[in-house]
């Protein structure tokens, strides 16, 4: 009897832990096969998600695609974006999945299997998917409601990505994204891949930052050497419905 009831809230608990999939995760095969050519990285925060890839070796950027996901009973991703096939965007696709510890096995409504895995799942103060509601202009700070441009970043599992684009029209402005830390008030951004320019790759920029009232305030110099100031807010509350 002791272990008939031990396994039920062994498995409430297995199935709890499957569905947590925060942070980063590489995705190392396709239809069994594996991805040597390309590095693609997915990051889930905050039920979004967001992945870019790029070509190994010359690290070229090569796609981007986000959007809103859920995990509960099935796994359903919408999307928001998508550089390859703009089609998909506002659209939502239903798949299979099979979580084993640090991989997650998504398999398409075709049969088509995609296996990731997990990064990293550590969590710091920026944590989350954020968008840009703030920018300092000639020493005035300008405040914003984000509408269908979005501009947005989410962190997870030692992972950033930023990206540009219109809900409402579908136009993708940019993207790039790579590794991070944050602590002690300090943000340093690695990046490994850039939509917009590729010899970029390699750089390394280092910002203040602090988070009042549950929003990032982020500081520094652009990789032009120009003076930002810029106010970040989570974005499920500032498109809350």
């Amino acid at each position: 009897m002791r272990k008939l009831f031990f396994l039920p809230i062994l498995l409430f608990f297995t199935v709890s832990a499957a569905q947590d999939l925060e942070g980063s995760w590489q995705l190392i095969e396709i239809n069994d096969q594996p991805v040597n050519d390309r590095e693609t990285v997915r990051i889930y925060m905050d039920n979004y998600f967001a992945q870019g890839t790029r070509e190994t070796g010359t690290n070229k950027f090569i796609s981007a695609t986000g959007g809103e996901y859920s995990f509960d009973e099935i796994y359903r991703e919408t999307y928001d974006f998508d550089t390859q096939d703009t089609s998909v965007i506002g659209k939502t696709k239903d798949f299979d999945t099979e979580l084993q510890q640090n991989l997650f096995i998504l398999t398409a409504q075709d049969g088509s299997t995609y296996t990731w895995k997990r990064i990293s799942r550590e969590y710091d103060d920026l944590s989350g998917n954020w968008v840009i509601t703030g920018r300092q202009r000639n020493g005035e700070m300008s405040r914003s409601t984000p509408g269908d441009r979005r501009t947005i970043k989410i962190l997870g599992g030692d992972r950033f990505q930023w990206v540009a684009f219109n809900s409402a029209t579908g136009e993708f402005s940019g993207t790039g994204g790579g590794t991070y830390s944050a602590e002690d008030g300090k943000y340093i951004e690695n990046i490994e891949f850039f939509s917009r320019d590729d010899s970029r790759v390699g750089a390394s920029l280092g910002f203040d930052y602090e988070v009042n009232d549950g929003e990032w305030h982020h500081s520094g110099k652009s990789s032009k050497g120009d003076p930002i100031y810029e106010i970040w807010s989570p974005y499920a509350e500032a498109y809350k419905e």
